[in-house]
């Protein structure tokens, strides 16, 4: 297989200020990488309106039949396969709710992501864009997918995802009033939402179903997911317990089934939590949902570790814990836990 060097890192971390130092650390050695779509199915659609459209302005008109067969539920994967493998197998990476996989690619502010990390950590690592989100694509609405889908605004993570006080968000960034000590980059706060897609709340069994797709091609594997993914992540491994050997939830806001807790006992877990979640209306309620079911995977016989990361002394961590400034810190955090459970070389 050929092999590829990279002397910087991903996606803007090459243009933006903070990342010049970055280029200074040792070019990463690949052994491949490329990418892939997995799963989805075909769609029959019939008795829509045939109609002419104009494609390019002034151009002729078209004759478009809406009415045939159509790819949908499919799901983008890229990996990155590192010269010098040190994980015992793959790591996945999965985005939460109204994101895609470049929450793990660099930093809004352009530092070092996630993705780079654990890839020169020596991990081949497979980061995806969920059913309907970035490069997976679309369905129709509501013929394929049901209902409409949701928008956010500028203003809707600021409070949400715990980076800004109550009713702190300001059109102007000089008058944004950030959470005490908050590791949020203030002055990324503006590229972080031009990473916001459109999500739908109906599409979590199209989600699944390619995610399991992705698990049956790629693994045996490590699961890392974030928020929206939390449901996603226990429930994957709950329907491939044999294929996923450790699950690392970060800040997750859904769950698996409860019913089935035991199929996941022989898969250690790692639940990460950032900071400001007692200061927060709904997340101390999402945060004791996921530790009761991290109990009863214990009960069945399981292993599942909780990290709060205030007490273990990194503080200031909004809900995007990949894109804070200590980011590199929690990845490390995981790093050891994964070694410690036997999955490093």
């Amino acid at each position: 297989m050929r092999r590829h060097v990279l002397a910087a890192a991903f996606g803007i971390a090459c243009s933006l200020g903070p990342a010049q130092a970055q280029q200074t650390q040792e070019p990463i050695s690949l052994r491949g990488m490329g990418s892939f779509h997995v799963g989805g199915k075909l769609v029959e659609l019939s008795g829509r309106p045939v109609k002419d459209v104009v494609f390019t302005p002034g151009g002729t008109p078209a004759r478009v039949d809406p009415n045939g067969t159509y790819q949908t539920g499919q799901m983008y994967v890229q990996y990155f396969l590192p010269q010098n493998e040190r994980g015992t197998v793959p790591l996945l990476l999965w985005h939460g709710g109204g994101m895609t996989g470049v929450n793990y690619e660099t930093t809004p502010d352009g530092r070092q992501g996630w993705l780079e990390f654990f890839l020169r950590k020596g991990w081949s690592v497979y980061n995806s864009d969920a059913v309907e989100r970035g490069r997976s694509g679309w369905a129709m609405y509501p013929d394929v997918i049901p209902g409409e889908p949701v928008f956010l605004t500028t203003a809707n993570p600021f409070e949400r995802f715990r980076i800004g006080a109550s009713g702190g968000y300001d059109g102007d960034p000089a008058k944004r009033k950030y959470l005490p000590g908050n590791q949020f980059p203030a002055e990324g706060y503006d590229n972080f939402v031009k990473q916001i897609v459109p999500r739908w709340t109906s599409t979590d069994q199209m989600i699944i179903d390619a995610y399991i797709a992705e698990v049956d091609k790629v693994c045996p594997c490590v699961i890392a997911f974030h928020s929206q993914s939390g449901q996603f992540g226990f429930k994957v491994a709950q329907a491939r317990p044999d294929k996923v050997k450790a699950l690392i939830a970060v800040e997750p806001a859904g769950i698996g089934d409860p019913a089935k807790a035991t199929a996941l006992k022989d898969i250690p877990v790692l639940m990460v939590f950032g900071d400001y979640i007692e200061q927060d209306a709904r997340w101390p309620t999402i945060r004791k949902t996921a530790t009761d079911f991290g109990d009863k995977i214990s009960a069945a016989g399981g292993s599942v570790e909780v990290v709060n990361l205030p007490a273990v002394g990194i503080k200031g961590n909004s809900h995007m814990v990949m894109l804070d400034k200590n980011n590199l810190s929690v990845a490390q955090l995981i790093q050891d836990w994964l070694a410690k459970k036997g999955l490093t070389k």
